[in-house]
């Protein structure tokens, strides 16, 4: 055989190799498609921020076509509603969802993490101890509330083909199970105890030993991210905002009600209403009812301010209902049904409330009397002291001056003073602004202040 032909046979046994590796390569890429893992975090609290964040987070994960979806969790757990909440989108959700236990998942985040369809554990966690407490002191909470987490615990195990039994021990500490418990101790299960009864697929140190122990090798890793306007609307459902919310609302009613016509207090209390709102309406806590009742009350006070001599049914009725209403908004109940909000949800929004309307009224006293003496004050107030020897009449009228014309001396915002034959008179408007030397038509006559209305045409 030529060196010729030879070259040519290991040209051609090298082009086949290639050939070939390139068709076992393109196999395998289609037998084994890229696998898209999203990855979310339960890293807080369970409260409405976090309900309205894992419902976003598998929206986008829906959107993304993502495969599979990892929670990287670590809580000690919070509010049942809202980790019921969560607990039903995961058990609904079509894909594959797992949770990555990396230290704890104690009450609300046992819940969610037996709804996923897999747990997986890093060395030294602990899963369980669910029992319902008060979060004002810690203690437990009526059995009613125990109850019905026993139920959805029960009912969520059931679900994933883990033992009832168990999930129901996480919460009540009557039962006993061989080997497991005894009575009067809460499950909470170490990462080989979740393994060895059924609570956890395995132990791993990280999402990627996950993905290993899965036969994943080829995966797109996709980290959920709050965007800008979420972040801003989850700040704003932190108790804490909520109460400087509540008082900038307050103070800025009670001001405008005080100093009717400066804007800015009820400028400022319109604001902050919206953002105490939107992010509570957006969470679907904050019900058209709720909102509904809050205006019906701020109308209830300015009817009584304005139209009602006196402060009665209609004040009292006001306050109540805005109260009421700021309190409600926080929580996540069915109309007048509270039976599964949890108690310490109820005496922090009340707190929260409480607090904000007191610190509103504190600020009225103490920044009250400041602005009073301030520049702008006087600038929208008339504050001068008005001395008979210059003029001015603090008695009743002897004459009828119903109909009478004069003239402003004084810019009337809306109150000031005219002057009506040589004579200077107390006078306010019914609202609006009229400015000095404009001339002015006396409507009605009380005590010793008129009721004027300009008469630009004359």
């Amino acid at each position: 055989m030529g060196i010729k032909a030879l070259k040519i046979i290991v040209r051609t046994i090298v082009f086949c190799s290639i050939l070939l590796l390139a068709c076992i390569a393109f196999a395998n890429r289609t037998s084994n498609p890229i696998q898209r893992v999203f990855i979310m975090e339960i890293r807080d609290d369970i409260d409405p921020r976090m309900n309205r964040y894992v419902e976003l987070a598998l929206d986008q994960a829906t959107s993304e076509g993502a495969d599979i979806v990892i929670i990287d969790m670590d809580t000690y757990g919070g509010a049942v509603n809202d980790a019921n909440d969560i607990r039903t989108r995961i058990l609904e959700y079509e894909k594959p969802v797992w949770v990555y236990i990396n230290n704890d998942a104690a009450s609300a985040g046992a819940l969610i993490s037996i709804a996923c369809d897999s747990i997986y554990m890093v060395p030294g966690a602990n899963i369980g101890a669910a029992t319902v407490v008060n979060g004002a002191d810690g203690s437990q909470a009526p059995d009613k509330y125990q109850s019905y987490m026993r139920s959805i615990m029960r009912s969520t195990a059931e679900e994933n083909g883990r033992d009832p039994l168990i999930a129901e021990g996480m919460v009540d500490d009557r039962i006993e199970i061989d080997g497991v418990t005894e009575e009067g101790k809460i499950i909470t299960f170490t990462t080989s105890e979740a393994i060895k009864n059924g609570y956890s697929e395995g132990e791993v140190n990280s999402i990627q030993d996950i993905l290993t122990k899965n036969g994943i090798d080829n995966y797109e890793i996709i980290e959920y991210e709050l965007s800008g306007t979420e972040k801003v609307i989850s700040f704003f459902l932190n108790p804490f905002v909520s109460g400087l919310l509540i008082l900038v609302i307050t103070a800025g009613i009670f001001f405008e009600l005080q100093t009717p016509g400066v804007g800015f207090p009820l400028a400022a209390a319109g604001i902050a209403l919206i953002l105490y709102l939107v992010p509570y309406y957006l969470n679907g806590l904050a019900a058209n009812w709720e909102i509904a009742v809050f205006f019906v009350g701020f109308a209830l006070i300015a009817l009584e301010v304005f139209v009602i001599p006196g402060f009665g049914v209609a004040g009292i009725s006001g306050i109540i209902c805005i109260v009421g209403s700021l309190i409600f908004m926080m929580l996540g109940n069915d109309n007048f049904n509270f039976d599964f909000v949890d108690p310490g949800e109820i005496t922090t929004a009340a707190t929260v409330v409480g607090v904000g309307i007191l610190s509103s009224i504190v600020l009225l006293f103490v920044l009250g009397y400041r602005l009073t003496k301030s520049n702008m004050f006087k600038r929208v107030a008339l504050v001068t002291t008005q001395e008979k020897d210059d003029g001015y009449v603090a008695t009743s009228y002897s004459e009828d001056l119903v109909g009478k014309t004069g003239i402003a001396t004084t810019i009337l915002r809306p109150s000031g003073r005219i002057e009506i034959n040589d004579e200077i008179y107390d006078a306010y408007t019914r609202g609006e602004y009229v400015e000095q030397g404009e001339n002015v038509k006396v409507i009605s006559q009380e005590g010793t202040s008129l009721k004027v209305r300009a008469i630009k045409d004359e």
